[in-house]
């Protein structure tokens, strides 16, 4: 059974940091391109960050470029993803969802992505 799990959102006030998990199962999920992404209330689901499947590649949106850090950790039988958030802004308010797909390009422009997790939470207060 594949499933991804995200954990770490919550609230934080501006300026705070907060670090999302995800966890990664059911799959050679090691091979696999993995990203971060956000939807905010409205239709649309936001690029965040993106890795390459041995973590030595990484891609970000230019809203979080130095501020955001994308990581992963591919363990033998889980992958974790992980997003560290720093200085966050109101603007960041938004469910991110952890995604991947064996296709790195699909990830980086936000195509039909094969996985994506149930996404977690993040609310910055001003």
């Amino acid at each position: 059974q594949v499933q991804l799990v995200e954990s770490g959102g919550g609230l934080v006030q501006a300026g705070g940091s907060l670090r999302l998990s995800c966890a990664a199962s059911g799959r050679t999920f090691s091979s696999y391109a993995m990203g971060w992404f956000r939807q905010a209330p409205g239709p649309e689901r936001e690029f965040v960050a993106a890795v390459n499947w041995s973590g030595d590649r990484t891609y970000y949106a230019d809203s979080v470029k130095g501020r955001f850090t994308i990581s992963r950790d591919n363990a033998p039988n889980t992958v974790y993803l992980y997003l560290q958030m720093n200085s966050l802004k109101p603007e960041d308010t938004a469910v991110y969802y952890c995604a991947a797909d064996i296709r790195l390009n699909v990830v980086l422009n936000t195509g039909v992505i094969d996985y994506w997790g149930q996404g977690t939470q993040v609310t910055v207060a001003s």
